[in-house]
């Protein structure tokens, strides 16, 4: 079964962050402002604590894919993870993530980069891969939206360690949907339990966070 692509939106392109990260950077530099946590503090505690107590040792590589302003890597930096890297293609949200990090963590590293077209740039592996909202993003993306997603699965696939978990949480794809996206790569490792709502009868989820592995 073929899922449907999601209604393009301004949210998929890069143009729209550039000016949304300029802003926090204005904002951060006159008020200390950090920003917005994508998806609130609630869901991004649930996935952080999980990480925490999934048996990864705290020396692990971590990547966060569209690290935005850095605010999950400072949680797990706060928890005692120490290998952490955060990459946007947006140079304006690295920017704002290295003002916001660099008194009380200066050990996470951030680096402009585009998972879809970052031809030639050699990450190497990491142990886990998080990504809260950059999948949505892509999907959203007005151009070939399914191209696009087909080579970030590629890429999440090329850059998770054979034994990695790869964490990913969503706004816009049901956890059944993401199962299916990722599953020529990758198998469902668990579904990390996510704030849910009752509307008409019916439970839903704001919110689908899901773990995987390599195949």
């Amino acid at each position: 079964m073929e899922d449907t692509e999601l209604e393009p939106s301004e949210l998929g392109t890069q143009s729209y962050w550039q000016k949304a990260y300029t802003k926090e950077i204005v904002n951060f530099d006159d008020h200390g402002d950090p920003g917005d946590v994508w998806f609130g503090e609630d869901s991004a505690y649930r996935v952080i604590k999980w990480i925490c107590q999934c048996g990864i040792p705290r020396d692990t590589a971590v990547i966060d894919l569209g690290c935005g302003n850095g605010y999950t890597l400072m949680e797990l930096a706060r928890e005692g993870f120490t290998n952490l890297l955060g990459v946007d293609y947006c140079e304006e949200a690295i920017v704002l993530a290295e003002k916001v990090a660099q008194k009380e963590f200066p050990l996470i590293k951030y680096q402009v980069f585009d998972i879809i077209d970052g031809a030639g740039q050699d990450l190497g592996k990491f142990g886990l891969v998080h990504d809260k909202g950059t999948y949505d993003a892509i999907s959203l993306n007005p151009e070939n939206a399914r191209e696009k997603r087909e080579k970030y699965i590629q890429k999440v696939a090329d850059i998770l360690a054979d034994d990695g978990i790869y964490v990913i949480t969503s706004c816009n794809w049901t956890e059944d949907e993401l199962i299916r996206h990722f599953s020529e790569k990758m198998k469902l490792k668990c579904v990390i339990p996510t704030p849910q709502f009752t509307f008409g009868g019916k439970v839903g989820s704001m919110v689908s966070s899901v773990a995987f592995v390599k195949k």
